[in-house]
């Protein structure tokens, strides 16, 4: 098809404050009109009929992907129980496999060194997802789990991109399917301690997760299901969980700016299955506007206390704690408040409790010790870099399990030794193909936006094609800025296909992110969201002013509430760009935010103002939402727009009335969607190394590049 799609012109008129916007599109909302879809797939095949010139060089991307990633791999093992849990990746394969062996001894907690070509004594297949997904064409695994005796087993699938989940429960040591067959659930069902019960939730009308249930394990079915919780305000969600110390059963509502806790004795969760209106409810804070918190349990010389991180009075967050049977007590204060240290989470084990935190940019990670409330931050080698911890499964480890990734190291799975403070590298990823990270630079500079803030901006770059700013170079420019998410320094193997050919990578850490604190946040939300999108203009601008590119050769990414501000910064500053890639993008964001039937929107009101409401965040909106905000007699940036039929988070229609409007107006604006998928994309990963190759060879050609080695 080598004429671009013409769509059909309905006006609906869209009447607020006494404002008016008329809608030629929103006729595409109708997923299940066939017209929809006709439309949708004219736009598949001209997007394609475009690009088939790409098809060798995204052939050849795709080879060098794959041929960078040891296909055959085994993961370091996590013990819980009695067993090493670890997961296997096999050459040719999809989808990754769910494997365990036993422990031999029960005091040696060095996880075993597995090599793919050699077996594992005693290894059991627990669940192979290739098995599992059969002819889908999306398989996505939205929760695994197994009883703390290691005797059954759980997972939840999705087979259409739209995260609804169906639960299946298997007896490991038989094999038997047991009858259980929990339909249309949210992602994340687990099990009680005990295993006798299966904790999960649904959502509403609106997608947000506002019940929580329990079910007994052996039941054909959610009729006998108990529900045992159930938030009625829209502007929350619901979720529950158990405490690592498995002594406390957590059930959590919350919006972006509210937490509401209750904590609930493990050995009471029968009692709540039958239905006891006397069960004991714990809580620190009553729900009160702006006061976030969240809650742990520690064990210290035999007493219960709570370790709760909140922002009362304390806009970075602090950690008190209070004694279990004297919650009137005043809190006492075990890290105190620092501005600009932005305290993320705590993890309370038997003998220390694990506390992430931001500090300069920068994830960190601390052990904190019960006895002296000394918080001993663990360093790492690298001045740019993201640590976590991850896969700390048992309340007693004397371990912490921690992985380390950089702009130019593979990522690194450690364990920490609390006791001796040594830091023992269990893996580092392999990246085949002759990979040397000192090859490759890595640094962050310092813009400063048009209000005098100082945006941190990171560069990657491939060393023989000379540093960054020393003459104008192909540059990829990244951004996101929303939700207090932060993008961190982290390697990915197909980035490498950009730079060795000598692009420059760069991230703009654009305020609306969590990068530098929650002011960096709350300067990048509702009534201040412009500066998300200024200061990615301000950063672009600036590598061009100081020779690290030209507007020829830049193109700019962002995905989801990132895509929103690709199709901001493309009406505010499209001579900027030779490109602009956005991915399942949030561009008709106005619409969005003012129909609370919409899945997610009443949530939504904390980060984008309630339009409804408000005409100030109405007009507000409406100044920057980017399908309404395209402008004529302007030279739009070539623009290719990816989305998925079955996304629940941002809908395929925003991108595909945008592509429609900005054709009116003659930009070069392609549409690519896929029809069984969601909002991470396509399934699988040779699917997912396709996909990425996909969008490399449209950025490579779009900076002039499809040429290049």
């Amino acid at each position: 098809m080598t004429t671009a799609p013409t769509p059909k012109k309905i006006p609906t008129t869209r009447q607020h404050h006494g404002r008016e916007f008329v809608d030629n599109y929103e006729w595409m909302r109708e997923k299940e009109s066939p017209e929809v879809i006709s439309h949708l797939e004219a736009e598949n095949a001209y997007t394609e009929s475009r690009l088939a010139h790409l098809a060798p060089l995204r052939e050849k991307i795709f080879e060098e992907i794959k041929g960078r990633v040891r296909e055959t791999d085994l993961s370091v093992p996590i013990r819980r129980g009695d067993w090493w849990y670890y997961g296997r990746s096999v050459e040719g394969k999809q989808y990754g496999l769910n494997c365990r062996a036993p422990i031999t001894d029960p005091d040696d907690w060095t996880p075993p060194k597995l090599t793919p070509d050699a077996d594992v004594p005693g290894e059991q297949i627990l669940f192979d997802a290739n098995v599992e997904a059969g002819e889908s064409e999306f398989f996505s695994l939205g929760a695994f789990g197994v009883t703390m005796d290691g005797t059954r087993m759980l997972w939840g699938v999705d087979l259409a991109g739209d995260e609804r989940y169906t639960v299946r429960v298997r007896d490991i040591a038989t094999g038997e399917l047991l009858p259980d067959l929990i339909e249309g659930i949210a992602g994340g069902a687990s099990f009680t301690p005990d295993g006798r019960f299966i904790l999960y939730s649904t959502v509403d009308d609106a997608w947000r997760p506002d019940r929580v249930w329990l079910h007994r394990v052996g039941d054909a079915g959610r009729e006998n299901d108990v529900e045992v919780f159930h938030e009625e305000d829209e502007g929350f969600w619901a979720g529950a969980g158990f405490t690592r110390s498995h002594a406390f059963f957590q059930i959590a509502s919350g919006s972006k700016v509210v937490d509401d806790v209750a904590m609930i004795r493990a050995e009471d969760v029968e009692r709540l299955y039958a239905g006891d209106d006397d069960v004991e409810s714990l809580s620190v804070f009553d729900r009160e506007d702006g006061v976030e918190h969240s809650i742990d349990h520690a064990v210290i010389d035999g007493r219960d206390w709570f370790y709760v991180l909140h922002n009362q009075g304390a806009e970075d967050f602090t950690l008190v704690r209070l004694p279990v049977d004297d919650l009137d007590a005043e809190p006492e204060v075990v890290i105190p408040h620092t501005p600009g240290v932005r305290l993320e989470d705590i993890d309370c084990l038997r003998d220390f409790a694990v506390v992430e935190y931001r500090s300069g940019g920068i994830a960190r990670v601390g052990i904190l010790d019960y006895a002296t409330h000394e918080l001993r931050e663990i360093a790492f080698d690298e001045p740019l870099y993201t640590a976590g911890a991850g896969g700390n499964a048992e309340w007693a480890q004397p371990t912490v399990r921690l992985n380390f990734s950089s702009f130019v190291s593979p990522s690194r799975v450690l364990d920490y030794d609390v006791a001796s403070g040594e830091l023992m590298l269990r893996k580092q990823a392999e990246v085949l193909g002759g990979y040397n990270p000192d090859d490759y630079g890595q640094e962050r500079l310092w813009v400063t936006a048009e209000d005098g803030t100082r945006i941190p901006v990171s560069l990657v770059w491939k060393r023989s094609f000379g540093e960054p700013g020393a003459g104008e170079r192909p540059l990829f420019l990244y951004g996101y800025g929303s939700y207090e998410h932060s993008i961190d320094p982290g390697m990915g193997v197909s980035r490498l296909s950009m730079l060795d050919r000598g692009v420059v990578y760069a991230i703009a850490h654009v305020r609306g992110g969590g990068e530098m604190g929650r002011a960096w946040y709350e300067n990048g939300k509702t009534l201040t969201k412009r500066n998300t999108f200024t200061d990615f203009v301000d950063v672009a601008r600036h590598l061009v002013e100081h020779g690290y590119t030209a507007p020829d050769k830049m193109v700019a990414s962002g995905g989801s509430a990132g895509g929103l501000l690709m199709g901001a910064v493309a009406n505010l500053a499209p001579e900027l760009f030779a490109g602009i890639l956005a991915d399942v993008p949030f561009v008709d964001a106005l619409t969005t935010i003012l129909d609370p039937s919409l899945p997610l929107t009443v949530i939504e009101w904390e980060e984008w103002g309630n339009p409804l409401e408000d005409p100030e965040v109405y007009d507000y909106m409406a100044s920057y939402t980017p399908y309404e905000n395209v402008r004529e007699g302007v030279d739009y940036p070539k623009i290719l727009a990816v989305t998925s039929l079955n996304d629940t988070r941002v809908f395929y229609v925003e991108p595909a009335k945008w592509v429609a409007r900005l054709r009116e107006v003659g930009a070069d604006a392609l549409l690519k969607c896929e029809m069984v998928a969601g909002h991470g994309g396509v399934s699988g990963r040779y699917n997912s190394w396709r996909e990425t190759a996909y969008e490399l060879a449209w950025i490579l050609d779009t900076m002039g590049l499809r040429d290049a080695d």
